[in-house]
């Protein structure tokens, strides 16, 4: 039983991992109760020599270990709670691990567990550590293969990648190879065994490569899945059309598991599901249910060029994977179901949640400094504050820039784990604009309070707009910067008739007064248009102009 304090872990103490894991290959022998994992790791040193190799690993029974076909005897290597070290290694070597397991054990529904005689995997943030020794890190990237034997009673095995080869074996067992090419992160990795149903279609690229699409469910439910893979189908083609990215590999798949940590996992070509976020029908099902259906298929589907491809050097990185993906998805229901609609309905979701995370004594940034465990950090603010800041910086740069800096992002981070520092250099070096007050955002907790007052000069036809900033202090950060918030500005007629169409007015000190000649009655303000910013606002309108508003204001 552990007895000390948890310690933080910060941001400032991050070190890249010593070595490089080039192959990974995982062999299991799949059994309830004591599975068989033995990983082959192609190793080489990337850091200064003499480092030793400190593995993670948790309630793992270790068998046998090896380097380079030698096994090793128990003082060249130290094995705790949490870690295995070995202290002497090559430049560069084979190491060879064979632990058993306890999937059956596992309530905890992290690593490798069962889930309705199935068995199932769960490894974001640090659950493959409990599957086999590792680096269970975000910025270890390896390239994968799996076999995976089991009993013909699991009719389907399944991993990440495209399948290699499978076939039977004595004694009524069976086994599948699979391999993914595109280097990922252990928190990636996934594993399914057991007997579904499941639901096919294919999928033509934009390039004219075929995909093959296969849902997975309950026996008896594939029916219940065909609305789930009609929206991955429309993702596929939207995410081409809307942001260039076209799917890689030969075979999609989804999984959909009674017993879910998450709502939905986005394993790399192996999604896996809690099942209410997949499975409905016309008899039961409500119009929501479908919308959330179609909006969690998409966010996951989309994780794999922001999050899979390009991935998170540190958990610290978080919102680099998860607020992108989210403005990503927000964007393709918008399409699909209608833009004011959706965007009314994210705001009213980001004012109830996030703006009460951040106004409470659990403030935290969007790309935070420190934490005790990062399964705390799932929250509102990683997620739907980091995707107002995305939009935030397409409202600023426009739509073309905001593009092509995202096309940038692609272009030079694919394949590898990054920082948020590097995903806003490329929007700053496409665009030529200096964003360095704008990574305030990431850093600075809390909800900004805008105001803005106006004054009209009847003679003269001119307004003064005045917007001021202030953010109240949280948790370990008394003091707060002025932070560049694009505020969206239209002018209407005291009828309701348009006086001066929609402008971006972008306050980035404390205070700003604009002053609009040509206006040619007293205005209706319509300010914080399309909610350009996440903030709150007050204003010196009169009563009577939230009549305009309401009737008019597009």
């Amino acid at each position: 039983m552990r007895t000390e304090t948890p310690q933080p872990i910060r941001l400032s103490d991050y070190r890249p991992f010593p070595f490089e894991i080039e192959t990974t290959h995982l062999s299991f022998q799949l059994e309830p109760s004591a599975t068989r994992v033995t990983a082959t790791l192609q190793v080489r040193r990337t850091g200064a020599a003499g480092e030793p190799l400190s593995l993670n690993g948790e309630r793992l029974t270790l068998k046998a270990i090896a380097i380079d076909g030698q096994a090793l005897s128990g003082n060249q290597y130290e094995l705790d709670d949490e870690r295995l070290t070995i202290a002497d290694v090559p430049d560069a070597f084979e190491l060879v691990t064979e632990v058993e397991i306890d999937p059956s054990a596992n309530k905890a529904l992290m690593g490798l567990y069962m889930s309705g005689g199935r068995f199932c995997t769960q490894c974001e943030a640090e659950g493959f550590r409990t599957i086999t020794f590792f680096p269970d890190r975000p910025d270890v990237l390896s390239r994968y293969t799996v076999r995976i034997e089991a009993d013909v009673s699991f009719e389907h095995l399944l991993s990440n990648g495209n399948l290699m080869e499978a076939g039977q074996l004595k004694n009524g067992r069976h086994f599948a190879v699979w391999n993914d090419p595109f280097p990922k992160p252990a928190y990636l990795f996934a594993l399914v065994a057991g007997r579904l149903d499941v639901l096919e279609d294919d999928f033509v690229t934009m390039s004219g490569r075929t995909v093959a699409l296969k849902v997975f469910v309950d026996p008896g439910q594939a029916s219940r899945a065909a609305y789930a893979l009609d929206a991955l189908k429309r993702s596929m083609k939207w995410d081409e059309e809307a942001f260039g990215r076209e799917y890689d590999l030969d075979l999609f798949m989804i999984v959909a598991v009674r017993d879910f940590n998450f709502g939905a996992m986005e394993n790399k070509g192996l999604n896996i599901f809690n099942s209410s976020l997949l499975l409905a029908e016309p008899e039961t099902a409500t119009d929501f249910d479908y919308e959330r259906i179609e909006s969690v298929v998409a966010h996951e589907y989309f994780h794999n060029w922001t999050g899979n491809r390009i991935t998170c050097r540190d958990w610290f990185q978080l919102c680099l994977k998860e607020g992108l993906t989210v403005f990503r998805d927000q964007s393709f229901s918008a399409d699909m179901r209608g833009a004011a609609v959706q965007r009314i309905k994210d705001v009213k979701a980001l004012r109830a949640r996030q703006f009460a995370e951040d106004a409470g004594p659990l403030a935290h940034a969007v790309r935070p400094s420190s934490y005790l465990k990062i399964d705390n950090f799932y929250t509102a603010t990683i997620y739907e504050k980091g995707a107002e800041i995305i939009r935030m910086l397409k409202t600023i740069l426009g739509a073309d820039a905001f593009r092509a800096g995202l096309d940038l992002y692609f272009e030079r981070h694919d394949g590898e784990a990054t920082t948020v520092e590097a995903f806003v250099a490329c929007f700053a070096e496409a665009s030529g604009r200096d964003l360095s007050s704008f990574f305030s955002w990431y850093e600075q907790a809390g909800t900004p309070s805008v105001s803005l007052t106006h004054a009209y000069d009847a003679a003269a036809k001119a307004l003064s707009i005045t917007l001021t900033q202030k953010t109240a202090p949280t948790s370990g950060q008394p003091v707060k910067k002025a932070l560049p918030i694009p505020v969206t500005i239209g002018l209407l007629s005291q009828a309701g008739a348009p006086l001066r169409d929609s402008e971006v007015v972008l306050l980035e000190g404390e205070s700003l007064t604009v002053r609009w000649e040509g206006v040619a009655e007293t205005p209706v303000i319509s300010a914080l248009r399309g909610f350009s910013a996440p903030v709150t606002l007050t204003t010196d309108a009169r009563p009577a102009d939230a009549y305009v508003l309401f009737a008019a204001d597009p």
